[in-house]
């Protein structure tokens, strides 16, 4: 490892005093060979709780035989009871509902609801639960259904779920055999209703901004006998809408920072911390003057990354009718679903699709979208679909290259996360904020841009080593950044 920074330094000092901590390590500062460097200077027993088990098994080379190296879920020591029903093949969502007892459709308001949506809305209420670090099922973890917005019809929906989620839930208990589909993350939850002690000397936690809730009653529950570490980075807490929390801000510890990034220069750390600032995070970062980085138009770049799923397969489109070679990171599973659930609504047929099962056709979708508040989402959608219609994209989809042998690379912000390209270019479906008060200009004012957004943004700008083209960021760019593109 190359001569520590004086930060690191201050984290091991902090860490050998025997203190409970938390690191914000920003984007590309050495966060891992932090922690090997912690764990490397003490003969005390400790365990490396990972986000996955790439992560996992990536750190187990790197850490000294004095700390093991798993998901939180290879800690669940009662996974193995369930081992049979880990292996069982899997089925439909309406068929497990069937045999929970769903058998016809009902309705609420002026929806009916298939067996098909009930049952899947069934799983996922389970799915939400084991996620938490609450006791019991509950209404909030229900999910709510496009078309069921409002309280008293989300309130009547929940009512209809929690039975069938209960039962679901109490079949899960069964190690032998059972009728719904065992998860890994069933077992955590087990595993965490047990109040567990973990047996180690310290405990370290990476990516801590994307523990879900479940984990880190876990983790700060080992405060009395070890001592715990967290380190992530507070501003790509990009998670919240599956479950996560950023567990670090509130964290009981010594707070310290790891700043200089090791992955680009001095340009590319200020555009960074312009959404640092927006997201209101706890750091700024500095680069590394000896890299080469430059924030400029890219012609040729390696990575597009985009906000949204609709974004990236527009940008798709426009790379494929140039001739380029394009992977889409994690493959285009998602928007052939859609584009299909679109086809079905344009010949009036249901589509099964759970984002859009309550719409009979495509002309019901096109309205919601457009003049329904809760639907504005779903825009950028039927707009794609509107100009190139479902078999050209799912056409597209079929034409994508793997990555290895793509001349470029798009992915969604969410998807690069933990990833970088030499040179990034910033898809065009970034929103740029409005203007609050239009009787001044924007440069006089500081943007109005939502924590989420922010935060979105660092996580895409901080992807890139050598070259940053801003694209549909540059409105935040100063006017020298604006004119070197």
């Amino acid at each position: 490892m190359p001569t520590p920074t004086h930060e690191q330094v201050h984290a091991a000092d902090t860490f050998r005093a025997g203190r409970h901590l938390a690191l914000q390590a920003g984007a590309g500062t050495g966060k891992t060979s932090t922690l090997c460097m912690l764990a490397a200077g003490t003969k005390r027993r400790g365990r490396y709780l990972a986000f996955n088990k790439d992560i996992a098994q990536d750190a187990a080379a790197r850490f000294p035989s004095t700390v093991q190296c798993r998901t939180a879920h290879a800690f669940a020591a009662l996974g193995h009871r369930y081992a049979d029903r880990l292996n069982s093949p899997r089925q439909p969502a309406w068929k497990t509902g069937q045999s929970l007892g769903i058998l016809r459709p009902v309705r609420i308001a002026d929806h009916e609801i298939s067996q098909r949506t009930l049952s899947h809305n069934v799983l996922r209420t389970v799915t939400r639960f084991c996620h938490s670090a609450d006791s019991a099922l509950a209404q909030h973890h229900v999910p709510r259904l496009r078309g069921l917005d409002a309280p008293a019809a989300h309130r009547q929906f929940a009512e209809l779920v929690l039975p069938f989620a209960a039962k679901a839930w109490a079949d899960l208990q069964r190690p032998d055999h059972g009728i719904v589909r065992f998860e890994h993350d069933h077992y955590l939850k087990m595993w965490a209703l047990t109040r567990p002690k973990i047996e180690a000397d310290f405990l370290l936690l990476d990516e801590a901004q994307d523990t879900n809730p479940v984990l880190e009653q876990v983790f700060t529950a080992q405060r009395d006998h070890a001592q715990l570490v967290m380190v992530g980075d507070s501003a790509q807490a990009i998670y919240g809408w599956r479950g996560a929390t950023d567990v670090m801000t509130g964290f009981d510890a010594e707070q310290l920072t790891l700043t200089r990034s090791f992955r680009f220069g001095p340009q590319i750390a200020n555009e960074a911390n312009r959404w640092l600032a927006l997201a209101d995070a706890p750091i700024r970062l500095t680069g590394t003057t000896s890299v080469p980085a430059e924030v400029s138009s890219v012609d040729h770049p390696d990575a597009v990354l985009c906000r949204t799923n609709i974004g990236a397969m527009t940008e798709v489109m426009r790379l494929l009718g140039e001739g380029h070679r394009v992977a889409l990171t994690r493959g285009g599973r998602q928007l052939a679903q859609l584009a299909s659930a679109a086809r079905d609504l344009k010949g009036r047929r249901r589509t099964h699709h759970p984002e859009l099962v309550l719409f009979a056709s495509w002309g019901d979708l096109q309205d919601y979208a457009a003049y329904d508040p809760a639907g504005c989402d779903l825009q950028p959608f039927v707009d794609l679909i509107d100009t190139h219609g479902p078999d050209t994209i799912l056409a597209a989809v079929s034409d994508l290259t793997e990555e290895a042998h793509a001349d470029v690379t798009v992915s969604t912000a969410h998807k690069a996360k933990g990833r970088e390209w030499p040179t990034v270019r910033i898809g065009n479906d970034f929103p740029q904020p409005k203007d609050p008060n239009s009787g001044t200009s924007a440069a006089d004012q500081a943007p109005e841009v939502s924590g989420t957004d922010a935060r979105l943004a660092y996580v895409a700008v901080t992807r890139a080593r050598h070259q940053l083209d801003l694209g549909g960021l540059a409105w935040n760019a100063t006017p020298q950044e604006n004119e070197s593109g």
